[in-house]
């Protein structure tokens, strides 16, 4: 790496596994919008270029994180690194990288950054971004091991409100953002692994153009930042995605931006695992 400036991009490339695995899927069919999701997880690693692997303001250097990155494949990675962020294509990713776990009922539990409820009916085998949370549920993830956080005004039907609510899903708006930490640590009581869905039209239209979902009322960058670092740093979480921004609709690559420090904060809040608790004063 650089000495004098180190990139992210470095540090995503280092290939020193055993801490966090990092894999594209570029996926965009059956989006209920059509836009260009399949160009993210390029376009996210290019803009890692321009970012530091430093966090300045919590003193956290990411070239102490061992990082593996398995490429683009658009395959599901297995989710047996400590922690696996899946850098999307849009909204499905999750459906399809958490589906197939062996232990999906038993174990899992998941946690959404989201304007939309995603739980809209879908044909088989097309599950797509509108349905990836109705789907999982489908496939045996237990709806009570389910919290929604950032759920947007004007952005879901009624007829998807109630469903979540019939299930006992626990939905929470964007005023609800600074209660990650405490849902996360709720969720774990109940669930042995976590995943975290970070959809970044969670954020307000004015910080995510590149979001076709993404409308006026949602929460800030710090606060994605914040939430996401906080998932990194939860011991129960052991994935994390990115999803739903199209780089082709992104002026001055703000939302691609938003996209990459997602990654990052997530990481950084990984770095916090290993460090030893401070003795009391």
């Amino acid at each position: 790496m650089s000495q004098d400036w180190p990139t992210a991009a470095e540090w995503l490339g280092s290939a020193t596994p055993g801490g966090i695995s990092v894999a594209g899927m570029p996926l965009k069919r059956h989006a209920v919008s059509m836009a260009d999701y399949d160009k993210a997880p390029s376009a996210i690693r290019s803009r890692l270029k321009k970012l530091s692997s430093f966090h300045g303001e919590r003193e956290i250097d990411l070239t102490a994180v061992r990082v593996n990155d398995l490429g683009d494949s658009g395959l599901a990675p297995p989710l047996d690194a400590p922690l696996t962020i899946v850098l999307g294509g849009h909204n499905a990713v999750t459906y399809h990288a958490l589906c197939s776990a062996p232990d999906l009922r038993e174990s899992w539990g998941l946690l959404t950054l989201d304007a939309h409820h995603d739980v809209r009916k879908y044909a088989p085998g097309a599950v797509g971004n509108g349905s990836p949370v109705r789907a999982l549920i489908d496939a045996g993830l237990r709806p009570r091991n389910v919290v929604q956080v950032g759920i947007h005004g004007f952005s879901n039907a009624p007829a998807d409100r109630a469903w979540c609510l019939d299930r006992k899903v626990t939905v929470v708006g964007p005023d609800g953002i600074g209660r990650v930490p405490d849902l996360l640590d709720d969720l774990a009581s109940r669930c042995e692994k976590i995943y975290v869905d970070v959809d970044v039209d969670v954020l307000d239209r004015a910080f995510a153009p590149g979001c076709p979902g993404a409308r006026p009322g949602g929460i800030t960058p710090r606060e994605l930042f914040a939430a996401c670092f906080a998932a990194g740093a939860h011991p129960a979480v052991r994935a994390i995605d990115v999803v739903e921004v199209d780089p082709t609709a992104d002026p001055a690559f703000v939302t691609v931006d938003a996209a990459a420090l997602a990654l990052l904060n997530a990481a950084a809040g990984f770095a916090t695992r290993a460090r030893p608790p401070r003795a009391a004063q």
